[in-house]
């Protein structure tokens, strides 16, 4: 417990430093906008943040079309394997219509498989049957669906199929869109499938021949044209039904950037054409930047911050650990000191969040947790003369040595037993004879 008080003191003055320091820099904090698409609703978000960079009429609810199918494909990389054998039911090839890969009824692929018919050729019987083997049914897969929205935030969704087929009770909005896809491309498989160009499902107990899949993404791969061609791009999803219009979900990578682009309501070609502007506009105007490498309040060099009176953070390994990853995204022209950043407090396992925002924006955050405590080593001075090598630290296992102090006592107080049985013997003998003839 007194090591626990300690940390807490720490943690308590390690917010009044905070609050020392966070004093609001006044700088210039307007917000790039210099960009006009024709694309109604739109949408581009940073991955690493989810910081929102550009948006028109992004919480407006539309028709997603098969932009839907990020959702299914994310229920399914987070819950199944991908060697597991999907059985195409009568209802997956019959109650589906528009894009397919022609598969029949009692045909069996692996989740995997089904997975790239579903993402490259956006086929709709291929996301019905993972609907079906995911959620063991398909009406509770669509409760996944809206369940898992709920659970990202989304506030303008409802789905009620899993491929966008049209439905009146099927919306998404585009910042909504951009909330799931961002989810998404956390996973690595997800990352992989949708930014493979070309694929091939080789022969069925059903198909006897491959079956050849293309990526539908003309920025991605040249499937009618090369002129839509983005070099950073990295994956995405196409839509388009009479209702909805085209649809568009594209990720990009450029400069340690990921950013993901929604655009919704459009017609072709300006999904492509607004896409490929908003990625060069924000690409061009924004900058990311390292916390743990460019925030001086939160490093091992600030001496207010790492020190108390417990001489806690003058060990080798500190006890407090900020998420080396986590970044902020600010416009190119402003430095990282002009961010305000605050603590939030957690009851989870980590002890809370550093959060950055510049302006009225959030531009990003980092993860305070505590390191392993069951090993620290602490330096002590050295008595040996200037110059000459340094003694090496000292490590204490705090957990073995809880056991062994629990060990000792017991040691203890069995000897103590031992010893009070041996100059007690014959007393208790006859206590225990006397109770004897008493009975």
């Amino acid at each position: 417990m007194k090591s626990f008080g300690k940390i807490l003191s720490v943690f308590l003055a390690l917010s009044m430093v905070i609050s020392v320091y966070s004093v609001p820099v006044y700088a210039d904090e307007s917000w790039p906008s210099d960009v006009d698409i024709e694309s109604p609703s739109a949408i581009v978000m940073d991955i690493s943040t989810g910081t929102v960079l550009y948006e028109k009429n992004a919480d407006e609810q539309l028709y997603p079309a098969s932009i839907t199918k990020i959702m299914t494909a994310l229920l399914a990389v987070e819950n199944n394997d991908m060697d597991e054998e999907v059985t195409f039911s009568y209802e997956a090839v019959y109650e589906t219509e528009g894009s397919s890969i022609a598969r029949d009824v009692g045909e069996v692929m692996t989740l995997e498989e089904c997975l790239y018919g579903m993402m490259l050729e956006s086929a709709n019987e291929c996301a019905y049957a993972i609907a079906e083997h995911v959620g063991g049914d398909y009406d509770t897969f669509i409760e996944m669906m809206n369940e898992k929205a709920e659970e990202l935030g989304c506030t303008n969704t409802h789905f009620n199929n899993p491929n966008g087929l049209p439905d009146e009770d099927h919306y998404v909005s585009a910042r909504d869109m951009a909330i799931i896809a961002r989810a998404a491309y956390q996973n690595e498989t997800f990352r992989i499938i949708c930014g493979t160009k070309t694929y091939q499902i080789p022969p069925t107990n059903k198909h006897d021949e491959i079956t050849y899949l293309r990526n539908h993404h003309n920025m991605l791969y040249p499937l009618t044209t090369t002129k839509y061609l983005y070099d950073y791009c990295t994956g995405g999803k196409t839509g388009y039904t009479t209702v909805a219009n085209s649809t568009l979900v594209t990720y990009a990578e450029k400069d340690d950037m990921e950013l993901v682009c929604v655009v919704m309501n459009t017609t072709s070609p300006n999904h492509y054409l607004d896409t490929t502007e908003l990625f060069e506009y924000c690409f061009n105007n924004f900058k990311t930047w390292n916390i743990v490498e460019n925030d001086e309040l939160y490093s091992e060099n600030q001496e207010t911050f790492f020190t108390s009176d417990a001489s806690v953070f003058s060990s080798s390994d500190s006890m407090i650990i900020i998420d080396e990853t986590a970044e902020i995204i600010l416009p190119v022209n402003v430095d990282f000191s002009a961010a305000q950043s605050t603590v939030e407090y957690s009851e989870d396992g980590n002890i809370g969040t550093i959060v950055y925002t510049y302006g009225d924006k959030q531009v990003g955050s980092a993860e305070i947790s505590l390191s392993d405590l069951s090993e620290i080593s602490f330096s002590y001075p050295s008595d040996t003369a200037a110059g000459s090598e340094v003694d090496k630290p000292i490590i204490i296992n705090i957990a073995k040595i809880f056991l062994f102090m629990i060990l000792a006592s017991v040691i203890v107080v069995v000897i103590a037993a031992l010893i009070y049985l041996k100059r007690n013997y014959y007393i208790i003998r006859h206590k225990m004879r006397s109770k004897r003839r008493k009975w």
